[in-house]
């Protein structure tokens, strides 16, 4: 798509990939979404839940936060939900009661067992316009222009 395509795109570049990404991120959140829903989740707490059970140490709700790039409350709200739901736990840190940190519970994993095949085949077929190389390509430029906003800060 090209801003003769879209003229709301803009005609700079780093104006055009903004909106893009923007637009693409909208798209493919609610198609996963809509897959989620059958067992009653979102792709924000799917993204909660994959940050926490793929991290080496119990995370606190502020490294979740930093790690998906929200606010602290939200991921709070999002926990919070996850917490009903029964699929994390939030327990005082041994050394500092103040801390909370998350953990993931069984039910995760029951899940996401009989999901994770099905949704990572379907997001293969999202992706399929590209090629694999092109895909890696990608994924390293997006990284590259992710770390720079998240040491820049704000």
């Amino acid at each position: 798509m090209t801003s003769s395509v879209n003229p709301s795109l803009g005609s700079e570049p780093a104006v055009q990939l903004f909106r893009l990404v923007l637009t693409l991120a909208t798209h493919l959140r609610t198609r996963m979404d809509q897959r989620l829903a059958a067992v009653d989740l979102t792709t924000q707490q799917a993204g909660v839940l994959t940050f926490v059970a793929h991290s080496a140490d119990p995370p606190t709700l502020g490294d979740a936060a930093r790690s998906l790039g929200t606010s602290h409350q939200n991921v709070r709200q999002i926990v919070a939900v996850l917490e009903r739901k029964g699929m994390l736990e939030v327990v005082a840190d041994a050394a500092d009661g103040r801390v909370r940190r998350l953990t993931a519970t069984p039910r995760v994993g029951e899940v996401f067992e009989t999901r994770d095949l099905g949704d990572h085949a379907i997001v293969a077929e999202w992706m399929a316009a590209l090629t694999e190389d092109e895909q890696r390509q990608t994924v390293g430029l997006l990284n590259r222009l992710l770390r720079d906003l998240v040491s820049a800060g704000g």
